[in-house]
């Protein structure tokens, strides 16, 4: 919604179907690419080409516009885990609420909202395993709440050591669980907020750590699936961890 309300409806957005062409839409993408990234230029063509497929499917149009349109070139940037200096330098630099989701999210490679949404009755202490079958959703201009999984792979169990077993159950005991049972909450108790923990909480101890601006808490992921390969676990295996849906 955010990314249609932003990039496609101030062009496309008052146009009937059948009058947006091919060049329309060419001509949209280039004024995209003068100040978006060109991989969220391709994140929002194809946004508005799922639209207008749907469109094609029930008969209001005969073709695609969007089909063969070109898109700038997505350069590959090479994926450079943090170090476990790098990853110290962190935790040591969070604010103290905050301490445990790093080390929860470097020992497990959960997604931000999977972390946000985790509840303590999706942890089992004895077994030491953790359930992820659904994360903290965030819509514009609606409450945050709980919702599916990134996709159906992404439903799966994570083994925990003991060590993370033991620091949850401190934090717990230090911060007390949030509305739902949230282990990772507010100070109300409510569901973290993105951009406040970006802002006030991640931002401050990247920069505290010597880390670069674009370290996001999902760099934590990486981190994690780079453990994995280095103690010689089959890719297949990561791929089950991070619940991708192929290796």
């Amino acid at each position: 919604e955010t990314m249609l309300r932003r990039h496609a409806y101030p062009t496309l957005g008052g146009l009937r179907l059948a009058d947006v062409t091919p060049s329309d839409v060419q001509s949209w993408v280039k004024t995209m690419s003068l100040t978006l990234k060109p991989r969220t230029v391709a994140v929002v063509h194809g946004i508005v080409s799922s639209c207008f497929k749907s469109a094609v499917r029930d008969r209001r149009l005969a073709s695609n516009p969007c089909e063969g349109s070109q898109l700038p070139e997505i350069e590959t940037q090479r994926v450079v885990p943090l170090t476990l200096e790098q990853v110290a330098a962190l935790h040591a630099a969070i604010d103290p609420h905050c301490k445990a989701l790093v080390h929860l999210c470097a020992a497990t490679g959960l997604r931000q909202g999977e972390a946000f949404g985790l509840t303590a009755d999706r942890v089992d202490f004895l077994r030491g395993i953790i359930t992820v079958d659904r994360q903290a959703v965030y819509l514009a201009h609606q409450a945050i709440s709980f919702g599916p999984p990134k996709r159906p792979a992404s439903c799966r169990e994570i083994p925990i050591p003991k060590d993370v077993v033991e620091m949850l159950s401190n934090h717990i005991t230090a911060h007390g669980l949030g509305e739902h049972g949230l282990i990772f909450h507010g100070d109300d108790g409510s569901f973290l907020r993105r951009s406040t923990f970006s802002a006030k909480i991640w931002s401050p101890a990247r920069e505290a750590a010597g880390l670069p601006r674009d370290v996001g808490l999902h760099a934590l992921r990486h981190f994690y699936a780079s453990l994995l390969i280095r103690n010689g676990e089959s890719v297949k295996t990561v791929q089950a961890r991070l619940g991708h849906d192929s290796a």
